[in-house]
């Protein structure tokens, strides 16, 4: 049990974040300070980093979900730009999730929102022109917030997916 305790905890937080230590330790059969310690180790290790909701963001005013794929040049030294590309990545916040990866012939990616098209094309044409010494190519997929949607993007699904075992 104690073994799958932070992974049962982090999956009840995803259902409901607002719950007391108390009321999940009732649901999760230990006690209120086991479930306080266990929470607190969660975040001091960045498992939980913040408290969130996932809103609807087309009624934040996003049009445009766009999962970008960029592939660097070959001489590009990624694990030496990661510094340089966070700094950069913090002037937009629009972009929720960047990071580097393998397929389609890319190595990196960002998933960001934009208010619009002409948005999302002012941003994709500044960072072309702030990293064309490094990028040898660009493709976008971009969704429309308004009637691409099929499942809204949010991560309480993931309380639903089985343990792993060990």
């Amino acid at each position: 049990m104690y073994n799958d305790l932070p992974q049962k905890l982090l999956r009840e937080l995803l259902k409901n974040s607002k719950r007391s230590d108390r009321e999940l330790a009732e649901l999760l059969k230990v006690s209120q300070p086991t479930i306080t310690r266990t929470r607190h180790k969660l975040e001091k290790s960045d498992m939980i980093q913040d408290y969130t909701i996932t809103p609807d963001f087309r009624k934040m005013g996003f049009e445009l979900l766009a999962i970008t794929f960029i592939k660097m040049k070959p001489e590009t030294r990624l694990r030496e730009m990661t510094k340089k590309v966070k700094a950069y990545t913090e002037k937009y916040p629009n972009a929720i999730f960047v990071g580097r990866g393998e397929g389609l012939g890319m190595n990196s990616v960002i998933i960001s929102f934009h208010h619009n098209f002409t948005d999302y094309t002012r941003k994709w044409n500044q960072i072309r022109l702030d990293w064309k010494d490094y990028i040898s190519d660009i493709k976008s997929f971009i969704v429309s917030c308004e009637t691409g949607v099929i499942k809204r993007l949010s991560l309480t699904c993931l309380k639903d997916v089985p343990l792993k075992k060990k």
